[in-house]
């Protein structure tokens, strides 16, 4: 069994593009940094029905193990990828957005409140939204990601349950 993922970035931002993508170039950089494989890449616009879209044909796509989102998490107006993703999912990981809170609390305080990062798993696919920073982003990946998606990590990981499809 290949212990590598294929993971897929999405962005979500009316603003950036390949160039100004900060957060979602740490992502790319980090999991390819760890040995896995960077599936596919794309920037989409805080759209429910764009990011549905695109989620859904990931998640559709058996080479895709893993998505990983970053933006649209807040409270404003235009953020809506909790309520894109939420859909979407037949499992959620409710612990997943507490420990990022959690990890983020202890380093922006109280402001960790406002993001709504959420995860869970649709289809055998993991997909993971955290907030559109690039310091959030690394908060997720350090303190979260990298070992959950390490498939050595003991006692337990995502990997070796979307390996063994057995969620």
């Amino acid at each position: 069994m290949n212990d590598k993922l294929n993971i897929a970035v999405l962005t979500v931002s009316d603003t950036r593009g390949l160039d100004t993508d900060t957060s979602g170039q740490f992502l790319c950089d980090a999991l390819t940094a760890e040995g896995h494989r960077l599936a596919d890449r794309a920037i989409v616009i805080d759209d429910r029905y764009l990011l549905r879209a695109r989620v859904s044909a990931w998640i559709a796509d058996p080479e895709i193990e893993v998505i990983l989102l970053t933006g649209g998490t807040g409270f404003t107006a235009r953020d809506s990828t909790p309520d894109a993703i939420m859909p979407l999912l037949d499992v959620e990981v409710p612990g997943f957005g507490e420990l990022f809170r959690h990890l983020s609390y202890l380093e922006i305080g109280t402001s960790t409140v406002q993001s709504r990062a959420i995860a869970g798993i649709a289809n055998n696919t993991l997909i993971f939204c955290v907030p559109g920073s690039t310091g959030a982003c690394r908060t997720a990946w350090d303190g979260i990601l990298k070992t959950q998606l390490d498939i050595s990590n003991r006692p337990c990981n995502f990997a070796e349950l979307i390996k063994k499809g057995s969620h």
